[in-house]
């Protein structure tokens, strides 16, 4: 028991020491002016914050996101083969992936594949 109470104690301290070293390391000597204002990410702090956003790179990032996420659900349905019944794998797999074409076929149907736009 005394043993448990003093690695504890040992761990307790070194990460006290690890975590007071490190906020002491991590602080800036001189605060810069560019890097403590609000636009940090290559805009011009002068101009207006109301830039035009493309809507397009928006919706490119969604539908990388969808079919991101495809590929996780995909990818275990191939392992899961081998324990699961295969009627009913093969009609999830299917519907699955029919709900994934119509929805590409849907956003095909939008435009939202047009790169050259």
């Amino acid at each position: 028991m005394l043993s448990i109470i003093l690695i504890a104690s040992l761990i307790l301290t070194i990460v006290t020491i690890v975590m007071f070293l490190a906020s002491i390391l991590s602080k800036k000597a001189l605060i810069d002016r560019e890097k403590s204002s609000p636009f940090e990410c290559g805009f011009d702090p002068k101009s207006s914050s109301r830039l035009p956003f493309s809507l397009r790179f928006f919706l490119i990032t969604i539908i990388f996101l969808i079919f991101d996420v495809e590929i996780a659900l995909i990818l275990p349905m191939i392992i899961i083969m081998k324990f699961s019944n295969i009627m009913i794998w093969t009609t999830t797999s299917i519907i699955f992936i029919l709900i994934l074409l119509i929805g590409l076929y849907h956003e095909w149907n939008q435009g939202m594949l047009n790169w050259s736009n």
